[in-house]
């Protein structure tokens, strides 16, 4: 093989063997990854670290944690092949000191360490306030859904399961049909239906049948523990609308808090509720507390929008920016929209498009808001009336809270390119991290284990971001200080 590099021969021998620390570089991830797990104290953090006086002994929960770092950053969340890497892996037997445990003490390290596990993706982000990389105020809020171990077929809502017992009792009634033809043919001429064939439908039918006794076990067990929705491989997983092009997805709803400086994750949240509306305030909160500020600003979609919500931000010092979802069919059908009437707060009036006064006449409770009432008596010969309603007179009603809703459409009308800042900020980690978890996304069951592999997703994106920002040898030299 000439004028070609040449490798040393398999079978060639030295006097010394190499040291193992030679192969790992000094901007090697791993050594941040050691580093990391150095400098926490496990025993706080939840992980038992005294070993048992007795029997066979244990692995170290640090050394478990820098398997599954390394896994999460790596894209290896399989406990096999995590089990396959340590053994083959250069970079994990430096970091392990060439330990191998085999996969099932690997899958219960994940499994029993769950919140000690979460507390060490929150430990890294106070590690990134304390290097100042947290100094933002502005953070983008945003949920997007995980697919869970369960696939479509074995999910069931009462809709779904009314559809499938009305298929099979008419299934069941055409198979009853077919058997009947078969005796009367032996009763009137004597003559039988070929045996393969009652044989057939009596197969067809006992299978039905065994369907329907099932699917109408799931209705019972609706009926007693007052579930909207049944899935039976991950019972926490639940049916959620995505987009209309993926529009179902059995799975969970992982809200995300994001700094909009670095795009490093603050806060997260691994839920069950296909809807966003009620997260806000919750997830503006955990933000601040964890980038060590009293006042944010929380950027969401108009799937945040809850007046509620929007009043609890600002309560807690918190600045929200969320765009309204447009819920009138006023301006589709060529009529006023709401918007169209401005409010004076000097005289409290509505001053409709007409230029006649909407005054006030009284406050009500509805869905749980007080909420005024307003409308004009001039409506009935007003020449634009057609253009605005077709009621006798145009009411509108005012929570008692809108000048909370209304300062907040200001900003978004002074600074239309926030919410542009939402997406870009907030979207990017999520492409991210599913890109990692391949199409299955979680690999555990159950809310309390998926909350613990979110938590090491969260974790290795984080700490790769950081690395990519700072580097390796600044980073190590942070966690050393």
């Amino acid at each position: 093989m000439k004028r070609f590099i040449e490798g040393i021969g398999r079978d060639q021998v030295t006097l010394l063997p190499d040291c193992l620390d030679d192969y790992v570089e000094e901007d090697n991830p791993v050594r941040v990854i050691d580093a990391f797990i150095e400098m926490l104290d496990l025993s706080a953090l939840g992980f038992g670290i005294e070993p048992e006086v007795t029997g066979r002994p244990g692995y170290h929960p640090g050394v478990m944690l820098r398997i599954y770092l390394y896994g999460y950053l790596n894209q290896v969340q399989s406990s096999r092949r995590l089990e396959r890497e340590c053994g083959r892996n250069l970079e994990l037997i430096w970091l392990t000191g060439r330990l191998k445990p085999d996969f099932k003490t690997i899958a219960d390290f994940r499994k029993d360490n769950g919140s000690a596990i979460r507390r060490v993706c929150q430990k890294f982000v106070a590690l990134c306030r304390n290097i100042k990389l947290l100094d933002s105020d502005v953070v983008a809020i945003d949920g997007s859904r995980f697919k869970a171990v369960n696939s479509k077929a074995k999910s069931y809502t009462r809709g779904k399961l009314k559809q499938k017992l009305g298929e099979i009792d008419k299934a069941i009634e055409r198979y009853l049909m077919e058997l009947d033809r078969a005796d009367e043919a032996l009763a009137k001429t004597g003559s039988t239906v070929p045996t393969s064939q009652v044989v057939r439908a009596s197969r067809k039918l006992a299978h039905l049948q065994k369907e329907a006794e099932r699917y109408r076990s799931i209705e019972d067990r609706m009926d007693t523990t007052g579930e909207t929705q049944v899935s039976l491989s991950d019972p926490d997983a639940k049916s959620m609308t995505t987009t209309p092009r993926m529009p179902k997805v059995i799975g969970y709803n992982v809200q995300t808090a994001v700094e909009a400086k670095h795009h490093l994750i603050v806060a997260h949240e691994v839920t069950t509720f296909g809807y966003d509306r009620d997260a806000l305030s919750s997830m503006a909160i955990a933000a601040c507390e964890a980038m060590g500020v009293d006042k944010i600003e929380a950027i969401a979609d108009k799937g945040y929008f809850k007046s509620e919500e929007i009043l609890a931000c600002e309560k807690a010092g918190i600045t929200p920016t969320v765009s309204k979802p447009l819920t009138s069919g006023a301006s589709a059908k060529g009529r006023f929209d709401r918007a169209d009437f401005a409010y004076n707060a000097d005289k409290d009036v509505y001053v409709c498009p007409a230029g006649e006064h909407l005054i006030y006449r009284s406050t009500s409770e509805l869905d749980g808001k007080v909420q005024r009432l307003y409308y004009s008596s001039f409506c009935a010969g007003c020449v634009i009336k057609d253009k605005c309603t077709l009621s006798k007179e145009r009411r509108i009603r005012r929570w008692e809270h809108e000048d909370v809703l209304e300062r907040m459409q200001q900003r978004i009308d002074d600074d239309p390119s926030k919410l542009a800042l939402r997406s870009m900020t907030v979207e990017h980690p999520y492409g991210t991290i599913k890109a990692w978890m391949g199409n299955t996304h979680f690999k555990m069951r159950r809310l309390k284990n998926v909350a613990t592999e979110m938590a090491l997703h969260v974790l290795a994106y984080n700490m790769t971001r950081v690395m990519n920002i700072i580097g390796v040898p600044a980073l190590i030299s942070a966690m050393r200080a």
